[in-house]
């Protein structure tokens, strides 16, 4: 089974293919561009590459997962737009995932704080127990996380790694295509019903509606 996996919950954009077996799964593809602002403009070309790497076309797609973040408002509903789109035309199945536990199962074992940039001087962030959440999702400034952990990845860790005082795993900035599948396999694997893809923003956006009226002179 062929899957596609798509995350713009972070800075980076993703697109990777995964085959899913009946005992496990195998990475085939990833592109990934790092540019907060070009979501929307890097997402489609990446899925056109992997597709081109692995021989494959759109149809030969059993399902597709996506990361639900935490994330930014404008690049996150930008995966999940896509995901549900080419889903929806595909007539294959959508499942979500929580962006953060990606990293956390990349992770491996141990204790590991997983904190990605939410910009403001804050972090989105969860804490894992080998590879599976202990705590979290949430949004804080980085000198009020909590919970046990003696690594961070991610690339709020990287920027804010004097303040966690805790070895860094630089590898592990974005979450891993394959890791997001690996979150969803046996849903997969046992075809479960499609999913509605509802985003975890954790916070209002900061494009707010205006109250009231204002006078072009005043």
């Amino acid at each position: 089974m062929l899957v596609l996996a798509l995350d713009t919950a972070t800075p980076a954009s993703t697109a990777a293919l995964v085959e899913v077996t009946a005992d496990g799964l195998r990475g085939v593809a990833e592109r990934r561009t790092v540019d907060p602002r070009a979501h929307g403009e890097r997402l489609a070309p990446e899925i056109a590459a992997s597709l081109a790497e692995a021989g494959v076309r759109p149809a030969d797609l059993t399902a597709i997962v996506a990361g639900l973040g935490p994330g930014p408002f404008t690049g996150l509903r930008v995966g999940l737009a896509t995901a549900a789109s080419m889903a929806q035309a595909l007539g294959i199945p959508t499942y979500g995932v929580c962006s953060l536990d990606g990293l956390g199962r990349a992770a491996g074992p141990g204790r590991v704080l997983v904190a990605t940039d939410a910009r403001r001087r804050e972090v989105y962030y969860a804490t894992y127990v080998d590879g599976v959440r202990a705590t979290g999702p949430q949004v804080a400034k980085p000198t009020e996380v909590e919970g046990e952990y003696d690594r961070v990845c991610g690339e709020g860790g990287l920027k804010y790694g004097d303040v966690f005082g805790v070895p860094m795993e630089e590898h592990l900035l974005y979450p891993p295509g394959a890791a997001l599948v690996a979150l969803a396999a046996e849903r997969i694997r046992e075809a479960s019903p499609s999913e509605p893809l509802t985003p975890l923003y954790l916070r209002r956006p900061d494009a707010v509606e205006l109250t009231r009226r204002k006078h072009v002179l005043n």
